[in-house]
């Protein structure tokens, strides 16, 4: 009877073991993978080196900054729409993309296309009351 209750507690152990380490390793795994993520938010490249090639996109009226990635990503400008969402919310250019026809370059990043898509229009009247003073 003892020599089965070793058994016993040894085969629990071993089971609470493997449980822990299979845990230590999810939890290592995602470690990994939320410190890619995160050092991609601020350090990712341009799809393609200088000088790439120009891609005509448009973006609806209403897009939000998840729809535009989307677009991004099947228009083969960025590698990740969910990468595009979280560097769009941390960015200057939160809130400021605008609907249009764009032309983007797979050389650049998704800073530089945030840029372009957030430029504002300014009425064409009033830059020429400008020019006059």
């Amino acid at each position: 009877m003892k020599v089965r209750n070793l058994f016993v507690n040894i085969a629990a152990m071993l089971v609470r073991i493997f449980i822990v380490l299979v845990l230590v390793s999810f939890i290592y795994r995602l470690g990994f993978i939320a410190h890619d993520f995160g050092y991609r938010v601020f350090a990712e490249g341009p799809v393609s080196e200088e000088p790439g090639r120009d891609i005509d996109v448009t973006i609806p009226m209403g897009s939000s900054a998840m729809d535009i990635g989307e677009i991004l990503e099947n228009a083969g400008l960025i590698k990740d729409k969910k990468l595009f969402f979280v560097q769009e919310r941390l960015s200057e250019y939160h809130g400021k993309l605008s609907p249009g026809h764009y032309v983007l370059n797979t050389s650049q990043t998704a800073r530089d296309m945030m840029a372009v898509m957030a430029e504002d229009d300014e009425d064409p009247t009033e830059e020429e009351e400008e020019d006059r003073d």
